[in-house]
């Protein structure tokens, strides 16, 4: 976003910068700890337990809530979200989750385990699987998501399964269009590329982001379909609601 804004260059130094400055302004209390998310955190996982019978059974009832059907069945294809860079994977989360939509993150070369399960996922389902993705405007970017690509689609292929993929950020028009930050491509990077200058996706405003990701959403989707997903899912959370009073 400071990038984007114009208030700091695209360099390593001033990222460091930016990151020491933040850091110091957490210490001392002028950017609250909640205010930003920090995705190298130490993960915790403890164990679930209870008060007693009543808290067990208080937090049943608050899990109604948050009770949910497949808003995703009887739509025209199977949607994912998945984006290059993990630190957006949340951004995307709050987007799709009102359609049900899962997000992954797709950054390496490497990781086939993860190109397999996006296979397995589509052999499991009844519908065509549709990858919308979300990468960087660079050489790295190009092939990171041809490499996902390729192999998700041949793995579903040899199971049986349709797999697609669309590329719907970060694209040469909507660099134009928003009048992104631009940088050479790294000398050091000598894979083939369609441009001739780089732009990162974290470089797009988190609100024209969520704008576009939206549209390419909303383009593969039945509203009616969606309303009676909605329908459904209020009326059996209030089923729910009534056996637990009962």
């Amino acid at each position: 976003m400071l990038v984007s804004d114009g208030v700091m260059a695209k360099t390593e130094r001033d990222y460091k910068r930016m990151c020491e400055y933040v850091g110091m302004a957490r210490r001392s209390g002028r950017i609250p700890w909640d205010a930003i998310r920090d995705d190298t955190q130490i993960a915790v996982e403890a164990p679930l337990s209870f008060d007693g019978p009543a808290d067990f059974f208080s937090a049943v009832a608050a899990a109604v809530d948050d009770y949910r059907v497949d808003r995703q069945a009887g739509q025209p294809v199977r949607l994912e979200l998945w984006c290059e860079t993990a630190g957006m994977v949340p951004q995307l989360v709050r987007i799709g989750e009102e359609f049900g939509i899962a997000c992954f993150s797709g950054g390496g070369f490497d990781g086939l385990a993860g190109k397999h399960d996006a296979a397995v996922r589509a052999v499991d389902g009844s519908q065509k699987t549709l990858v919308l993705h979300l990468g960087d405007y660079d050489p790295s970017g190009e092939h990171l998501f041809s490499s996902l690509a390729e192999d998700v689609v041949a793995f579903a292929e040899s199971a049986g399964a349709e797999v697609d993929f669309r590329r719907i950020a970060l694209t040469p028009e909507q660099i134009a269009a928003y009048h992104l930050p631009t940088a050479p491509p790294k000398v050091t990077d000598r894979r083939s590329f369609s441009g001739t200058a780089t732009t990162q996706a974290e470089a797009l405003p988190p609100d024209i982001l969520a704008a576009v990701v939206r549209e390419a959403i909303e383009a593969h989707r039945d509203p009616a379909v969606h309303l009676q997903a909605l329908a459904r899912e209020e009326a059996e959370r209030e089923a729910i609601r009534r056996r637990l009073a009962s």
